[in-house]
This record gives C-alpha cells, structure tokens and sequence, in this order.
C-alpha cells in the first residue's frame, strides 16, 4: 500500500501562487508511475478558512485521481470542512476525526484542532476514542495522521504552539505497537523524532520547505526550499517506510529496469556500467 502525505497548503485569496502550488502537488500525485493508494492531508487546508478559499481548495482537490483523507489544522475551521467532506462512519462526532477501514495499512485521522490558537490539542474525549479504535484491532498496522506533531523541536515559535495531550498519546500509543507512523504537518519542515515506541514523521508544505537555523532557537529563521511531500509505503514484507519527495515539474525516468541500469546524466540515454 502506497499513501502520499500533502500538507499544509494554506490556500489564501490573497496569494494565488499557494493554490497554483497545491495543482501542482495534486498534479505530481496523478503523474506517479503507481498510482498511490489514498492520499492524506494533514491540516492548514485554507490560510483564513473563507468560503471561496475552501471552494477554491475542495476544486483543486478534487481533481485528485484517488481517495483524499483530512485533518484539521490551526488555520482551519472544523464545521467547514465538516461541511465540505463528510466525516468517515464511526467518527467521533463534533470532530473530524475517524478511521479509514478499506485498506491493508489502517488509517486513522486525529482532530487536534484547538479553536482560536495556533496549538492543538488532544483532549480526554479524542484520546478515549483512540484508545477504544486501537484496541478493536491491536494487529493491524496502522498510520496515525494529525496537524500538530507531539514532539519538541526546539524552535521557540514552533513549541509555542505544541500539542496538548502529547504526554497522555505517548501513555497510550505504548500499550499499542501497531502504530507504525505518527504522520504530521504544521512545520512546513522535514522532522523527524522518536516518539512512545514509533517514529514521528512532519510534512513541508505543499508550497515550499522551511530549513530552520537551530542556532537562534528564539527567532524562526529559515531558508526557503522546494515544496516536498511524504510518500508511506507499506508491505507485510518491509513493514512501513517513508521516503521524501520533491515536488516538481520533472519527468520519471527509469534507473532500472529489472535487467540493467540507465544512466539519465549522459545524453541520448546512454547506459552506464554498474
């Protein structure tokens, strides 16, 4: 099973350039020589969660050519999207947050959305109900994916606006191994931390990558790099792996063929000796 993770587009009326950069990120998911399985969409669909934005976001969209899953984001608005798509059956009403049943890797949406603040949370109520979906099936693999990531990063802005709750997800993912991934967005940055017994994983934006300067942790400077996305990949042979994409205009090419390697540095295809 293949799932691509897009997040973090922060369609804005004002800048037309953020959704020509979500087409161009649903574009780079429909010209991928295996069509994934699913795709999920961890928060920030919209930067003022106006109706044309969302009209705008749910267009671009849906010219996806497979199954989209969200979460909310900080700069969201639940009833909206609620609105917009229509919660999975068996999600915790009041909240977008639910489990996607129809694939061999389990996928389960959490809402950390905390109205009015740029940090999320999980509460007693979210957390119950994961508890209660992960003890429904402890042996299948399965991919949490939410905005706000439960880890530190040491960026001062950044854990300004943490997650509530992380220590009481930490409790509980341990009583569970089947979690193989924590997917997150909400950085637009690359990170990647141990967390409870898996491994937390945060998605760049659909617009560009943020490479933060660690060395001033009280300021947020970063250099601005190309939009990335994540693709999980999972067999009941390798387990879940994750790979980091480049989203960009560039052709597929074939290194391998099965039978021999091909050199796409050297002109006119040649092939190189390996």
């Amino acid at each position: 099973m293949q799932v691509v993770q897009l997040s973090d587009p922060h369609i804005d009326y004002r800048f037309p350039q953020k959704a020509a950069a979500f087409a161009r990120a649903v574009a780079h998911v429909n010209t991928m020589p295996a069509l994934p399985d699913a795709v999920i969409l961890t928060g920030d669909c919209t930067e003022h969660a106006r109706p044309d934005e969302y009209a705008l976001f749910r267009e671009l969209l849906g010219a996806l050519r497979v199954p989209a899953f969200l979460v909310p984001g900080n700069h969201d608005d639940r009833a909206a999207l609620l609105d917009l798509f229509p919660p999975q059956p068996g999600h915790l009403p009041g909240f977008m947050q639910y489990a996607a049943e129809d694939f061999p890797l389990r996928l389960i949406g959490l809402d950390t959305h905390r109205p009015g603040h740029g940090g999320g949370e999980l509460d007693g109520t979210r957390l119950d109900w994961l508890e209660a979906r992960l003890r429904e099936a402890p042996g299948r693999p399965t991919l949490l994916f939410m905005h706000h990531p439960p880890v530190r990063t040491g960026l001062d802005v950044m854990d300004g606006m943490d997650l509530r709750g992380r220590e009481a997800l930490c409790d509980l993912l341990l009583e569970h191994p089947q979690v193989l991934r924590v997917a997150t967005g909400h950085l637009h940055m690359s990170l990647t931390a141990r967390f409870a017994h898996t491994t937390v994983m945060t998605c760049p934006g659909t617009d560009a990558t943020l490479h933060p300067d660690l060395q001033r942790p009280a300021q947020l400077v970063v250099q601005r790099q190309p939009p990335m996305c994540l693709l999980h990949h999972w067999t009941p042979e390798t387990g879940l792996n994750s790979f980091t994409q480049v989203i960009a205009p560039a052709p597929w090419h074939p290194l391998f063929d099965g039978e021999r390697w091909h050199d796409f540095d050297r002109p006119n295809g040649a092939h190189a000796a390996h």
